[in-house]
């Protein structure tokens, strides 16, 4: 029973980095209707960016988690201007950014293999404090309840700006109708930017959250949670924060529960993407997904 609760917490915390991933690939879907296939590279190059600020800058994580986040937006701006917003007039706009957003992961994959080598780097020691808690037998460190914190606390932040703010607003009617937008004066390229800037921040920093989690960061990660960001936005429903959300506790659920139950990691992706698959055939739309009309 200890166990089987201890995995529960385990995902708990993993899931929510896989949110916090998933949001950031959603919310560009919702605005374009298209997945950016270089958001994986730009969680790497987050979580690499961080631990570089705090070896070689010497920064606190305090303040190269921030600088970071921002950087990774910053590479969502430059996958706009280069790989998406010069093909957008085309016809075959979605099929054609999506072949320019692969060919930009490759080059950010590059980049990362170049600055920082094939090899796995970690924080240095003492990057952070981590105090350990028994709880009913449950081990529980500061930096699992961090870590939940900090992803909660981004994912509240960006519900929030979207449902309050009117930047966030004019963002909905762009991933409603474009063209009505456009009709009632707002900035869509400049909306479309700063859409690709938020979900690339939120990438890198789960990057981050991700490097410390595990300990360990190397140029080819994101291919790892790639596929998984992909099947929580596919789980909770193409377009839908909260459904990445929930898709990303889900899945990081079903992956510990699988390492409980089996004893063995072995089948935990195996197991992941079959329950995936499950609940795609009751549900296609995805657990909190909904048909969209669009006009042409």
């Amino acid at each position: 029973m200890n166990l089987l609760a201890q995995q529960l917490v385990n995902g708990l915390f993993i899931g929510s980095v896989y949110g916090l991933f998933a949001v950031g690939y959603t919310l560009v879907f919702g605005v374009l209707d298209i997945l950016n296939l270089a958001h994986a590279a730009v969680f790497t190059l987050g979580g690499l960016s961080a631990v570089w600020l705090v070896q070689a800058a010497g920064m606190s994580i305090w303040l190269a988690f921030p600088l970071a986040t921002l950087l990774a937006g910053g590479l969502g701006l430059l996958i706009n201007a280069a790989a998406f917003a010069p093909l957008r007039r085309r016809a075959d706009s979605q099929f054609s950014g999506l072949i320019s957003s692969i060919a930009m992961a490759i080059i950010f994959d590059a980049a990362a293999l170049g600055l920082f080598g094939a090899r796995s780097v970690r924080f240095p020691p003492g990057t952070v404090k981590v105090h350990v808690w028994q709880i009913a037998g449950v081990t529980i460190t500061s930096l699992q309840v961090g870590i939940v914190l900090v992803a909660t606390l981004l994912m509240l932040i960006l519900t929030l700006f979207l449902q309050r703010s009117r930047t966030g607003k004019a963002i909905r009617t762009v991933a409603e109708n474009e063209r009505a937008a456009m009709l009632l004066g707002v900035n869509v390229s400049g909306i479309i930017a700063f859409t690709f800037f938020i979900s690339s921040a939120l990438g890198g920093a789960a990057g981050v959250l991700y490097g410390l989690y595990f300990d360990s960061l190397a140029p080819d990660m994101g291919r790892a949670i790639e596929l998984k960001g992909l099947a929580v936005i596919i789980l909770g429903g193409m377009g839908s924060i909260p459904g990445a959300i929930l898709g990303g506790l889900a899945f990081g659920l079903s992956e510990v529960l699988t390492v409980a139950v089996s004893g063995t990691s072995n089948l935990r992706d195996a197991v992941a993407f079959t329950v995936l698959f499950a609940i795609l055939l009751l549900r296609p739309s995805g657990l909190l997904g909904r048909g969209k009309l669009r006009e042409a």
